[in-house]
């Protein structure tokens, strides 16, 4: 019985492709095969880059064969968030205003990828500059939910982890400016983590809100997690905020994952009213096991959480409002001619009417406002210090707790055009995922099964301190191990097929 490349773990396919089992071009022909039969249901991927891809994967497999010492994860495809500019690949950040751009560099992370030999398969569909929690704010059409496809992804990175929930990739990259790395993770049944500010480089990633924006991994299992994260982090001088420390191995943090004694703060604000109850009931039974393997539950309050999101919401407009000025017609990206000509003014103006969609435009529009003469005091100044509480309150609660634990986003998927008629109810689906990026501390979303209402996939996260990641990957291991012994089975095999022709292959097979 031939074994399906594309539902090994990317551990797994990194020991096959080590052994010479398979080879790189083998595994990612099968991804992209697997893509060519379902993304046109998912519509995970903007960009798929079909003849670079397979050009990778060759020189992998004749480099091995030449016996060239590799990277354990040499020859792994991977999917990489359009947020993150690739050389050679267009990078839109799903907006109209960079249709067709092709960057004339890498991003420090695709650098990283690159020389540890991973084969990036494509660019992922996100919310337009990573504006939303769902995807649906994609200029290139939304993204669909691999175990529901009337249901959203979760966003802004809801691409990545729907091609990595549809096996269409073993993992990919996301960035995480309020939750869009932990929340998609949540609905999808997937793992997603945000590190540490700083500990993974942002340089060349499209920014949003520089003082919150992080790149991280999305994938299967923490174990994947953790590898991507080895190759990604580290000290870059290329980005002013890049942490110099030296970091441990994380992989090495997953494998000796262990809980006894462990303190888990329960977030006292983060549950009970608006959150589904099938959340919760999946988030209590997960602490239960926890608390079985010896670590220590206890209560912990974060007062200012309920301040939050009103925080974020002025905070990251106003750093918006900066980024996105550069996209002024003039340098590169969308020009736009008014009829009949006009001033450079009249063709910015004309570029950005036309370029920006609604949501884009709206977190601009709040964000100049919030940072005006007059304004800026009131708003985007008491955000600040509304920040500011929020750190306090984390390192208080951190004195008394080793890691923080809530679920990881209210409610299950909700459908595709619930919300989008409602900002503020699309904002409060971030209301756990939110604190972790005004703190800068690091946060991982684990799922912890099926809600009972809608057989829909549930997220618990954990929250340590700054520069403690390794932390995370340790409780989230051993979690994720407790859940998989009780199961018999990993949450993801239960999802549906969604290739009918793969099924009707197999049958005509056996018969």
């Amino acid at each position: 019985m031939t074994t399906d490349l594309t539902r090994l773990t990317a551990d797994a396919l990194a020991t096959k492709l080590s052994a010479g089992e398979v080879s790189s071009v083998e595994a990612t022909q099968a991804h992209l095969d697997r893509i060519a039969a379902v993304d046109g249901s998912v519509h995970a991927f903007l960009h798929v880059a079909s003849d670079s891809a397979l050009a990778e994967a060759a020189d992998i497999d004749r480099r091995r064969a030449a016996g060239e010492e590799l990277h354990p994860l040499a020859g792994v495809p991977i999917a990489i968030k359009d947020v993150i500019v690739t050389k050679g690949m267009p990078t839109t950040s799903g907006s109209k205003i960079l249709e067709g751009w092709v960057p004339p560099y890498d991003a420090t992370v695709m650098t990283k990828l690159r020389a540890a030999g991973l084969v990036s398969i494509g660019k992922t569909n996100m919310d337009e500059f990573a504006m939303g929690s769902s995807t649906e704010h994609s200029a290139y059409g939304p993204t669909h939910n691999p175990w529901d496809l009337e249901r959203i992804p979760g966003g802004s990175g809801g691409g990545s982890a729907a091609a990595v929930a549809a096996f269409e990739a073993p993992f990919a990259l996301g960035s995480d400016t309020g939750g869009s790395i932990r929340q998609p993770a949540h609905v999808t049944g997937t793992v997603g983590l945000k590190p540490t500010y700083g500990g993974v480089s942002r340089y060349g990633a499209i920014a949003l809100a520089s003082s919150l924006d992080q790149i991280g991994p999305v994938s299967r299992t923490v174990l994947d997690s953790a590898l991507l994260h080895d190759v990604i982090g580290g000290h870059d001088p290329r980005d002013s905020t890049s942490l110099t420390d030296v970091w441990p191995s994380f992989a090495e943090a997953v494998r000796n994952a262990d809980v006894a004694g462990l303190r888990i703060g329960v977030i006292t604000e983060l549950q009970g009213d608006g959150f589904q109850p099938g959340v919760m009931e999946r988030f209590r039974e997960a602490l239960a096991l926890l608390e079985g393997a010896g670590a220590i539950i206890t209560e912990v309050a974060l007062p200012s959480v309920e301040h939050a999101i009103a925080a974020y919401y002025l905070i990251m407009p106003a750093e918006a409002s900066s980024n996105l000025a550069k996209f002024d017609s003039v340098r590169f990206g969308l020009r736009v001619n008014p009829k009949g000509g006009g001033t450079v003014e009249d063709v910015m103006s004309a570029t950005r009417e036309q370029g920006f969609g609604a949501e884009a435009k709206r977190r601009i529009i709040l964000g100049t406002y919030a940072l005006s003469a007059g304004y800026y005091d009131a708003y985007y100044g008491s955000a600040q210090k509304v920040r500011t509480l929020v750190q306090r309150d984390f390192a208080a609660a951190f004195a008394n707790a080793d890691v923080l634990v809530s679920p990881t986003a209210p409610t299950t998927a909700f459908k595709l055009g619930e919300k989008t008629g409602d900002p503020l109810s699309m904002y409060l689906n971030d209301i756990a995922t939110i604190p972790a990026n005004l703190a800068g501390i690091p946060g991982i979303s684990v799922p912890v099964g099926l809600a009972a209402e809608d057989g829909l996939p549930v997220g618990i996260q954990f929250l340590a301190p700054a520069r403690e990641d390794a932390r995370l990957y340790g409780v989230a291991a051993a979690l994720e191990a407790l859940l998989e012994q009780k199961w018999g089975h990993t949450l993801l095999s239960q999802a549906p097929d969604l290739s009918p022709s793969e099924m009707n292959a197999t049958d005509e097979g056996a018969v």
